[in-house]
């Protein structure tokens, strides 16, 4: 009986495990369908651009710094202010100054006098001189007499020279203590915008330590440096793309100049272009320049079929049987409503449009028209 009984629960068991595995493959899961547009990536050729990245100064830009050593009396700016050329921005201390052209200046006046004297004993010998040939044509004098009175009029001219250069180099000290008394005023070489202040009254000014930056008004220009590499791509006149951080569109600049001599260290070409007038530019902001370089290939797909998951990029794409696989891509720059792939995605392949927060991983994408 126990052996008889064994063998039916061994034959009642089978029966049951063949019938669970019967089940399970007699009803798979069916494929969601849902209704999406769908678009197709294209390979189309786009512009191969160089790109190269750079700071937006003024034109021109002056350092202001005294010639002079001397301690600052007066800063007559502050960052920000408009000044126009030939402004005083900084008063030093003139009282050493002062002294010297006023000393020049007594220097001056005893030279004039001295030679006014020499001048007169000058004319004076040369009227005696003068008296004395007549004299002399009429057997009157003798040659002793003759020989002292020129001698005479000889050494009175040479004092009235000596005067006269005399004189000159007081004047010549006299406009040179003008002049460094003149840089006791520091003023705005060109009509611009103070965009640094670097001293405050009672420090001590010398020469070459700037103490204002001025930067001159109107239109600015961008500095970028573009590699060796492609320096050919760039010539002067051509346009360049120029994209501001902070402007709210890019801009079309000039390039104005190319220094011909690389950096050693960086083996990069300095490039200046001419950007228009705007108010959304200022000095100091980072911008990207944008060079022509021919065309090359380039897969594209509208903006629009993008989804970002976390911090990546991703798309729909739709596989022989229409079923929806998401995929992870690389992007590029964009060409208007398109965006470059450059990786993750082939030419010619179906993608979901707008697929927006919607989950579409495995499930069959009906095309609406």
């Amino acid at each position: 009986m126990k052996i008889v009984l064994s063998g039916c629960l061994l034959a009642v068991s089978a029966a049951m495990i063949a019938g669970c595995h019967g089940d399970e493959t007699a009803s798979p899961a069916a494929v969601q369908t849902l209704q999406a547009r769908v678009v197709e990536s294209q390979q189309q050729q786009v512009p191969l651009n160089v790109h190269s990245t750079g700071t937006v100064h003024a034109r021109e830009t002056a350092i202001v710094s005294a010639q002079v050593m001397g301690r600052i009396q007066q800063v007559l700016v502050h960052e920000g202010d408009s000044v126009r050329a030939g402004q005083t921005l900084v008063v030093l201390d003139d009282a050493a100054l002062h002294a010297s052209a006023d000393q020049a200046a007594a220097e001056v006046k005893a030279m004039q006098s001295q030679q006014a004297a020499a001048q007169t004993d000058a004319s004076l010998a040369a009227s005696t001189l003068a008296r004395y040939k007549q004299l002399q044509e009429e057997k009157s004098v003798s040659p002793q007499e003759m020989d002292e009175v020129s001698r005479r009029a000889e050494a009175a001219e040479a004092r009235l020279n000596a005067m006269r250069a005399q004189a000159d180099a007081a004047r010549a000290q006299e406009s040179g203590a003008a002049t460094m008394l003149g840089y006791s005023r520091l003023r705005a070489p060109f009509a611009g915008i103070v965009t640094a202040r670097m001293a405050d009254p009672g420090t001590m000014a010398a020469p070459g330590v700037p103490l204002l930056q001025v930067d001159q008004a109107g239109a600015l220009q961008l500095q970028t440096t573009v590699d060796e590499s492609a320096i050919n791509a760039v010539h002067k006149g051509m346009k360049s793309q120029v994209t501001i951080d902070g402007a709210a569109s890019g801009v079309a600049g000039t390039v104005a100049e190319i220094v011909p001599a690389a950096d050693p260290s960086s083996h990069g070409f300095l490039v200046k272009i001419d950007l228009p007038s705007s108010s959304q530019l200022h000095a100091g902001m980072y911008a990207t320049a944008e060079f022509a370089n021919g065309l090359r290939q380039a897969i594209l797909i509208p903006r629009t079929a993008t989804v970002t998951r976390g911090s990546l990029t991703c798309v729909y794409v739709l596989d022989g049987k229409g079923i929806a696989q998401l995929r992870y891509v690389t992007l590029g720059t964009e060409q208007g409503n398109l965006v470059e792939v450059l990786s993750g995605v082939s030419a010619s392949e179906k993608l979901v449009d707008e697929p927006s927060d919607r989950d579409l991983a495995g499930k069959r994408i009906e095309v609406l028209p």
